[in-house]
């Protein structure tokens, strides 16, 4: 089975300045999802909704056993960064971020 997704879905999902902070907290491991929430002062309904493209196309691992646990696909996640296909929406989107962040 071939997992078909937006690139340029995953792309803004991951450059939205929020979601791009959450996917620099995964860069270390799996993490809560209640820490992740406290990190980015929003609820973690929240945070679920703003990464379930990533997770239903698991670029985000996600797990519940007590708690919900999600961790990053780094593999998968820099595959799409990586793309011949996808460095002028990569740099669009590094651009967006950067319009934010200034």
């Amino acid at each position: 089975m071939t997992d078909t997704f937006d690139r340029e879905k995953v792309i803004d999902c991951m450059f939205d300045p929020t979601t791009s902070s959450i996917l620099a907290e995964l860069e270390d491991g799996e993490k809560s999802c209640s820490f992740l929430s406290k990190q980015s002062s929003i609820p973690e309904s929240e945070v679920l909704e703003r990464l379930s493209y990533l997770i239903e196309h698991e670029f985000i691992i996600k797990k519940t056993n007590g708690k919900i646990m999600l961790s990053a696909n780094s593999e998968k996640l820099s595959s799409i960064v990586e793309s011949g296909d996808n460095f002028d929406e990569t740099i669009s989107g590094l651009e967006k971020m950067d319009s934010y962040l200034n």
